[in-house]
């Protein structure tokens, strides 16, 4: 029995061993085909199951949270120590404190944290804001030196790198506070505007025109002649909306503030005068038509500028109404209080 069971194994054994090359497929390795595959293709192109490679970073931050933030900050460390080397070199640093007060100003405005911001595509933190200005303001001192020292390759090259950080806003920010020269027209005839509280004045102001002196006859000097009628003193007009100072101003305190200006310079009767005032009441409407004559005797004496400004008459009284508040009576006036 063991024995006809080993046979009956064994046959059947041999006869699936017989079967099997015929029923079933060759057997071809991975390793056969991809080197079939790389005998077809060339040598320099890229075998197909070859697994794509990641291309390398353009910037060594590129793996960082900040990569445009922290590429700008290197670029700007660079610029700054390369500067710093060559004004070295060129003995132009440290520079004592005197020597610093007097190289010329610069005025830098940069762009504001939201703009850079924007530029980065990053949130821009005030502490990574002043990094980025501090760097800029030694670029900019360093072209300071640059352009004294005689050295106007580095100045250009510092200032297009600063180029790309000033705001666009910064003819408008440097412009503002300076008071456009008053032009006077083809008559003399000079414009200007004040304003006081919530009132404003348009002023004209022309120079009085001078009566022609004609040279007396010898008749008329011997009083053989028509006797010689008093000379007219010249005298000038102030008109405010087309109506006399006296008329429209009734408060002698409104009348000496309007004339001051005039008094100050010691051109009192030089000058005509006329002005339309609009807004507020007759305390703030004198007080712009002053402010306004002001600004036009300067602009016909240049020379009093300095006096008028020293003296607070060209500048604009600040000072407006304080408004109510809730549960008093005035801006400051209380109720009276009652214990009952």
């Amino acid at each position: 029995m063991n024995l006809f069971r080993a046979q009956g194994i064994h046959g059947l054994t041999r006869f699936q061993l017989a079967k099997t090359p015929i029923c079933s497929r060759t057997f071809t390795s991975t390793s056969w085909q991809r080197q079939v595959q790389q005998e077809q293709q060339p040598s320099n192109d890229r075998p197909s199951w070859q697994p794509h490679s990641k291309p390398i970073p353009e910037s060594p931050s590129f793996y960082t949270t900040r990569a445009a933030y922290n590429d700008q900050v290197i670029h700007l460390e660079r610029a700054v120590s390369s500067s710093e080397q060559f004004l070295r070199s060129h003995h132009l640093l440290p520079l004592p404190e005197f020597a610093k007060a007097s190289l010329p100003i610069l005025p830098a405005v940069w762009k504001e944290q939201a703009e850079m911001a924007n530029e980065f595509r990053m949130k821009m933190t005030t502490t990574r804001y002043r990094r980025v200005t501090k760097l800029l303001n030694q670029l900019n001192d360093f072209q300071r030196i640059a352009n004294t020292g005689g050295l106007p390759q580095l100045g250009q090259k510092l200032a297009d790198i600063l180029a790309m950080y000033e705001s666009s806003k910064k003819d408008a920010f440097l412009s503002r506070g300076k008071r456009k020269p008053v032009v006077l027209d083809e008559y003399g005839r000079s414009y200007t505007l004040g304003k006081r509280k919530t009132s404003s004045a348009r002023v004209w102001m022309i120079p009085v025109q001078k009566q022609s002196v004609s040279t007396p006859s010898p008749e008329t000097l011997l009083g053989l002649g028509e006797e010689q009628t008093a000379r007219p003193v010249t005298t000038s007009t102030i008109l405010v909306n087309n109506l006399p100072l006296n008329e429209f101003f009734r408060l002698p305190a409104d009348r000496e503030r309007i004339t001051r200006p005039l008094k100050v310079a010691g051109v009192l009767g030089k000058y005509n005068v006329f002005s339309i005032v609009r807004g507020g009441g007759l305390s703030g409407q004198s007080g712009a038509l002053a402010h306004g004559i002001a600004k036009a005797v300067v602009a016909h004496e240049p020379e009093l500028e300095t006096m008028f400004r020293r003296s607070k008459l060209t500048r604009r009284d600040p000072r407006m109404v304080e408004r109510k508040k809730t549960g008093l009576a005035k801006a400051r006036k209380r109720y009276t209080w009652v214990k009952r």
